[in-house]
């Protein structure tokens, strides 16, 4: 029995979880959990790195001896350092406004289906490529000799070493998903210099070993390894799904819903991009063909906006509210940015000739079938896209413990759901590390691992399937 630190980093909050890995054996436990809160300053809106930092070394503290350390974390953001190695000023979180009208910039010199051609990355605002173009011109970008992505900055204050991990990479839309190296013939198209990046690394590759001041800051005894993992906290999740075979489709729900296969290679077509699919790499050479949804973003902010009631009794009530009253796209990027929630989804339900939710049960209501129809809608459209169709739909992450919100996706779907487990980022970032030193097999065998061991509810699709499919026909007019 091996124990293992699983750095797991999402948009609202922090974790560090204790894995233990045996023979049939995976347990989890919760060794900390912080809160992740961006700071708006008056240069724009920013992540709070060192407050994350301190988090993680509170956490591997609390965590005890372990046999190595991987870190995981949202994608697309990242950090600058100059030629000593510092720290160039907090990260720019991906929700901050300087994107706004870069991708038409970028598009003048690479056209939409060449970006897609080159990365089959899908069209996102905020990715990394659109990040550097917006930042082009800026005092810190000149000063910069490094870029590392949020979990290769942390690994990197850990450990001293430099890299950056490829499934995470993959999202930054300068990655070729064929070749599974840069594009450098795109990235010198547009002006970004590739030597800013530190050496790729894959999952299962050695990240250095913990510094001595951070033996010292948490009381750990070396040497203690720090393993790469999948650094996509959605590529870690992927791994962690408890599917047997190849015919399944997969919802990591949190504040995002990321919908979709996985595959053996990219779907590269015109119809993927139009349908704006992205394929993100995954563990050991495949695709994560996929659609992001705003997720559970929608409810989490109505929740601060109404002071944070409680939670198990919204949901009771949105249950009793009839379903499929109100809907809006819950992949509009009117949704992005934070604040005044409540008011900005009646306000799509009203301009959409809809029936406006007033109450706090109406709107919960409204956004657990706005989730539910965005599923349905990501899971059709990618067996359609890949040629590829499935039997289950796998949900995992937080809304894995949402039991209206399975129901609603069995429902939409016409599918069985089945949902769990919750962690299913920390806990592929776990079993990465343990299959590095030789504890798990290959993929088959750490899905069995993770099926064998951990709680699942399994959620039969009812209802009248017509009432879904009308409602998304009146959503997208199709």
């Amino acid at each position: 029995m091996r124990r293992y630190a699983a750095v797991d980093l999402g948009a609202s909050s922090g974790r560090v979880m204790v894995g233990r890995v045996g023979t049939g054996t995976l347990e989890l436990t919760e060794a900390h959990r912080f809160a992740n809160r961006p700071v708006r300053l008056p240069e724009g809106l920013r992540w709070d790195i060192l407050a994350l930092y301190a988090g993680v070394l509170d956490g591997l503290r609390a965590a005890g001896q372990v046999d190595s350390v991987g870190v995981d974390s949202w994608a697309v953001d990242y950090g600058l350092l100059d030629a000593d190695g510092a720290l160039l000023g907090n990260p720019v979180h991906y929700r901050d406004a300087r994107t706004e009208g870069v991708a038409e910039r970028v598009w003048a010199t690479v056209s939409a289906a060449d970006l897609y051609a080159a990365t089959g990355i899908q069209y996102a605002p905020f990715n990394t490529l659109y990040q550097l173009t917006a930042a082009h011109g800026s005092a810190q970008l000149a000063a910069a000799k490094r870029l590392l992505l949020i979990p290769d900055l942390l690994t990197y204050w850990l450990t001293g070493r430099a890299g950056t991990e490829l499934t995470n990479a993959s999202t930054t839309q300068l990655i070729n998903p064929r070749t599974r190296d840069w594009s450098y013939d795109l990235a010198d198209r547009l002006g970004i210099d590739l030597k800013l990046f530190a050496p790729l690394r894959r999952p299962g590759d050695p990240a250095g070993l913990l510094r001595p001041d951070v033996l010292a800051e948490t009381g750990l005894t070396g040497p203690v390894p720090v393993t790469t993992v999948a650094s996509h906290d959605t590529a870690s999740a992927v791994a962690a799904v408890p599917a047997a075979g190849e015919r399944f489709a997969y919802i990591c729900t949190g504040t995002w819903s990321l919908a979709g296969l996985e595959l053996t290679a990219p779907v590269l077509t015109e119809a993927s991009r139009a349908a704006n699919f992205t394929n993100e790499l995954g563990l050991d050479g495949t695709v994560r063909h996929l659609r992001n949804i705003m997720g559970l973003w929608l409810l989490q902010e109505c929740v601060r906006d109404w002071g944070e009631p409680d939670l198990a009794g919204l949901l009771r009530a949105a249950a009793g509210v009839p379903s499929l009253r109100s809907v809006v796209d819950a992949g509009d990027v009117a949704f992005l940015a934070p604040g005044r929630m409540p008011a900005r989804i009646a306000a799509s339900c009203r301009a959409a000739g809809r029936p406006v939710p007033e109450s706090r049960a109406e709107i919960t209501r409204c956004i657990l079938d706005s989730l539910a129809l965005a599923h349905r809608r990501a899971v059709n459209e990618a067996q359609a896209l890949a040629d590829h169709p499935v039997d289950v739909v796998h949900i995992v992450g937080g809304g894995a413990r949402n039991g209206l919100l399975c129901q609603l996706t069995a429902d939409a779907c016409g599918l069985p759901v089945v949902a769990g487990p919750a962690e299913a980022a920390a806990l592929g970032n776990v079993l990465v590390q343990a299959r590095a030193q030789g504890l798990v097999g290959d993929r088959t065998a750490l899905r069995e691992l993770v099926a064998q061991t951990q709680p699942l509810v399994r959620y039969e699709p009812a209802g009248d399937p017509a009432r879904w499919r009308a409602a998304e026909s009146r959503l997208t007019g199709g």
